[in-house]
Formats: C-alpha cells, structure tokens, sequence
C-alpha cells in the first residue's frame, strides 16, 4: 500500500501546500482520501487519469471542493463514470456550483458510514463527531491505513485505528477553539495509543500553526513513530 500526501491544511491552504488529500495505491488500484482545495493539480500529476475511486470524509471545502474540479475533468473531458463513496451531504455542497448539470451524470454515490469492497480495498466508514457527518475511513488490504477526516475526541477512533500500520489523525490545534468537535495533537498520540496503531500521521493543520510542536505534542503520548504530513510525501506500508 502506498499513500501520497496531497495536501495537509485545514480551513485553507497555506502557500505552496493544499487542503485535506490523500491518494492511496493498492496493486495497481488508485483511491484518493478527501479532494481540499488545491488538490486535485497534485493528483493529476501523480495519475494524470485521475483515480479509480473517491472517498470524501465529509462535506467541508477544505475536504471537498476539488471533487468538483474532478466532476468538471470527466463530464468535459468525456471520462467515464466514478464510484464516490461519502456521508450525505457532500453533493449538495457542490452541486450549487454545477446549477445546470447534476453530479450524478459522473458520481455513482455509496453512502458513508457503511462497508463497501472497493477494488482491493475492504472500505469501513465510521461516524465521528464533528459539525456535519463525518465518516472515519478504515481500509484493509495488504495492510491498514486509518484516516479521521476531522473528528472531535470519540471512543469511535480506538476502533477506527484499531492495530492501522498508519493511522492518519488530525491536528487541528485551533487558536480558541471550545467545540469539542476538532482535534488537538496531544489528544491524536493519545487515540492512536489506545488504537495500538503503529504509525502516527498528523495532518489538517491550522494555517500557521508550528508543525514541529504538533508532532512533539503527540509524542508524550504515543510510543510510535510519529510524523508531520507533508506535501509530495510517499509512505510505503509494507
């Protein structure tokens, strides 16, 4: 399994980085992780055809608004149809963009949360907490890659990450923030603790945030390796 940073902001993207975007590559099969803004540039240049498959954690531009650049790339540029796995929502969001033609002349929709066989791929949404639906992402294959989208503290993430080679958490760390519906990088280390995973991956950063603090944060407390996403990063899992 081989996952490629695409982007590791949230709200919006810094310069020279992107919001929420992951791609992941299973015997030749390509399934991308969420489409923030500013990534859909950087999949196509990894896979100039675009991917297999799409999974969108939740309906929030930082995490979905280049879906809409990739509905436009198959319904101009005659491409085919793709299977779109998310929680409802996510097409409503977008489809005030496209008023003249529906999504659904590209996306074939697979509800989140739910179990689906994508590819190689066995497919696991969770709900988390957050301000919309939100689905966890667990995929299975040669090994297990965990991904939160964004997610408030939830005994959910134990399960989520359970034994993940990678679990990808975000770390929001927002300046002031009192929701309960985000993510600090102390509270991911703790998650991915009680998960057992063995890798920890923080992403969604708040614009400005110090990224070297994040990752120091998590480390009190989570005995594995732990790191910063960061764009253009390929990790081999395996």
């Amino acid at each position: 399994m081989r996952i490629t940073v695409l982007g590791s902001c949230g709200a919006y993207p810094e310069p020279g980085r992107a919001c929420s975007g992951f791609a992941v590559e299973e015997s030749g099969f390509r399934l991308v992780l969420d489409l923030g803004y500013g990534t859909l540039p950087r999949l196509l240049e990894l896979w100039p055809d675009g991917p297999d498959a799409v999974v969108i954690t939740h309906e929030h531009p930082d995490h979905c608004a280049d879906l809409h650049a990739l509905f436009r790339m198959h319904h101009y540029g005659r491409r085919g149809r793709l299977n779109l796995y998310c929680p409802p929502g996510v097409l409503d969001r977008l489809q005030g963009l496209e008023p003249d033609v529906s999504l659904l002349e590209v996306f074939d929709v697979f509800e989140l949360p739910g179990t689906w066989e994508v590819g190689p791929f066995q497919l696991t949404g969770v709900d988390l907490p957050h301000f919309v639906p939100n689905a966890g992402i667990r995929l299975e294959a040669s090994r297990v890659l965990a991904y939160t989208g964004d997610t408030g503290p939830s005994p959910a993430l134990a399960a989520l990450g359970r034994d993940a080679d990678l679990f990808v958490v975000e770390a929001t760390d927002r300046p002031g923030d009192t929701s309960g519906l985000l993510m600090t990088s102390a509270a991911a280390g703790s998650w991915a603790q009680q998960a057992g995973a063995r890798r920890l991956m923080l992403t969604h950063f708040w614009p400005g945030n110090d990224r070297f603090a994040a990752v120091s944060a998590a480390r009190g407390s989570f005995g594995g390796s732990v790191f910063a996403a960061e764009e253009g990063d390929v990790y081999a899992l395996g």
